[in-house]
């Protein structure tokens, strides 16, 4: 299946540490360039998820945010720390004694005090856990999306390849004509600059022209690479390149026919293919 390199996916779960997030956004690149924005907590989740997205990525620049925020239940995230407690009873006890008419302190007072309040370690077994589990499902989502705008964009290149073949069938049938048009032009040129009618020069000249304006060869080429280009899309994964490569060969042939083309009708479809090729690139370059 063909897929586009733009695509982005988006996951979460709660975890020991917190609210564990993973976010995906992938656009074009020659080659496969992953960067990572993750939580200093979160540093030793990131070659997992580094080696999970190389598996199937194969092309595109990815942008992986690894975040984790507050939990969603204070009392699973925190516990009171007894031993801090223990010095805030000591210290409120000597405050009361040296300022007697004070009031005490408050249950809020209490669990605002530093280090009253305590997270549980973390136990990073269960948050790779969580972290890889996270991972598998934002790629499962990137790579649907990407897949959902591949088949969109074959299909647009399918359609470009189809209007390249109708191009190429309305080009042939003008071939002859516009080449003998030209040659009788030329010929009656020919025997005005040479002032006589030496018809064995003349037609040596000719012979030498239509050696050089037979596009004949150029549009068997075009064929081929339309063949080949249709082929890639068919057998589908990471065709981008190689659809690039093929467009390039197209432009290369096509220049070759505006260059060689004699008469409006060749030079109108050499136009024409040039345009419909570079609208095929502008969508190859999108493919993974």
């Amino acid at each position: 299946m063909i897929r586009s390199m733009t695509g982005y996916a988006a996951a979460s779960a709660d975890s020991p540490r917190g609210t564990l997030s993973i976010e995906l956004r992938s656009v074009n690149s020659r080659f496969l360039d992953l960067a990572f924005r993750v939580a200093d907590e979160l540093r030793a989740l990131e070659p997992a998820v580094r080696e999970m997205i190389g598996a199937r990525v194969a092309r595109g620049k990815v942008e992986c945010r690894l975040l984790v925020g507050e939990l969603r239940t204070a009392a699973a995230a925190q516990e009171l720390d007894p031993a801090a407690l223990q010095r805030l009873k000591v210290l409120a006890e000597e405050a009361k004694r040296a300022f007697p008419d004070a009031d005490g302190l408050r249950v809020a007072d209490v669990l605002r005090w530093p280090g009253v309040l305590a997270e549980p370690p973390a136990d990073e077994r269960r948050m790779r856990e969580i972290a890889e589990k996270l991972a598998r499902q934002a790629l499962d989502e990137l790579v649907a999306a990407r897949e959902r705008e591949g088949a969109r964009l074959a299909a647009i290149v399918g359609e470009r390849i189809t209007a390249m073949r109708r191009a190429l069938e309305k080009m042939a049938p003008h071939l002859p004509r516009a080449i003998a048009a030209y040659e009788e032009k030329l010929r009656d040129k020919l025997r005005e600059a040479l002032g006589s009618a030496d018809d064995e020069r003349v037609r040596a000249e000719i012979a030498v022209f239509a050696v050089k304006a037979d596009i004949g060869e150029e549009l068997d080429r075009l064929r081929t690479h339309l063949a080949e280009a249709e082929r890639t899309l068919q057998q589908g994964g990471a065709a981008g390149k190689r659809l690039d490569f093929i467009a390039q060969e197209l432009n290369r042939e096509a220049n070759t026919i505006a260059a060689k083309a004699v008469g409006a009708p060749l030079s109108d479809g050499a136009l024409e293919l040039k345009l419909l090729i570079e609208q095929m690139r502008e969508q190859v370059q999108n493919i993974e």
